[in-house]
């Protein structure tokens, strides 16, 4: 319930407001502290503009969508994320076995090259602005805006020179849930 309420967009007051029931009892449903009655039920569907079926759908096999707006990303404090590396999550995915992982990645003017990143997953990364050379493994290329790298991420990796700057990028890692 909280999900799809948080998906509409909608505050806790507002639906339990265009449902006719309470606030609490709302709060009450979405703890999982009650069952709701089938007219209860009838009620927060028509508040969220959805069918009653869409509370007993399977959510393994529900589609995901989200919509980030320009310069709304959250930014992320990665652990172990490179000093003046500035992460901003684009975008989540919640079920499904594939993970992915969007981020636009923006080097601060105190960005230095950094050449040993390595986890599990494939990475696609698309460069936005900047000039660098790009190592993977034993391979180096030079990179620039428009150009794009995918790669099996389990390989040292990462920018082992900056050209010119600003440096920033796109870099998607795509990984199976266990």
């Amino acid at each position: 319930m909280r999900a799809l309420r948080m998906a509409a967009d909608a505050s806790g007051g507002a639906l339990a407001s265009a449902s006719g029931i309470s606030s609490s009892m709302l709060s009450r449903i979405e703890r999982g502290l009650v069952s709701p009655s089938v007219e209860t039920l009838e009620r927060l569907a028509q508040g969220l503009h959805v069918p009653v079926s869409r509370f007993f759908s399977d959510q393994a096999r529900r589609t995901d969508f989200c919509h980030v707006r320009a310069g709304r990303g959250v930014l992320v404090d990665r652990i172990g994320a490179v000093a003046d590396y500035r992460y901003e999550l684009l975008g989540h995915s919640l079920s499904g076995n594939l993970f992915v992982e969007p981020y636009l990645v923006t080097l601060l003017p105190g960005a230095d090259p950094y050449v040993t990143f390595q986890h599990p997953g494939l990475k696609f990364l698309y460069f936005l602005s900047g000039d660098v050379t790009y190592r993977y493994g034993g391979k180096v290329v030079e990179v620039r805006a428009g150009d794009s790298l995918l790669f099996e991420a389990t390989a040292l990796h990462g920018i082992d020179a900056i050209h010119s700057g600003p440096v920033s990028y796109l870099s998607v890692v795509f990984t199976l849930r266990e």
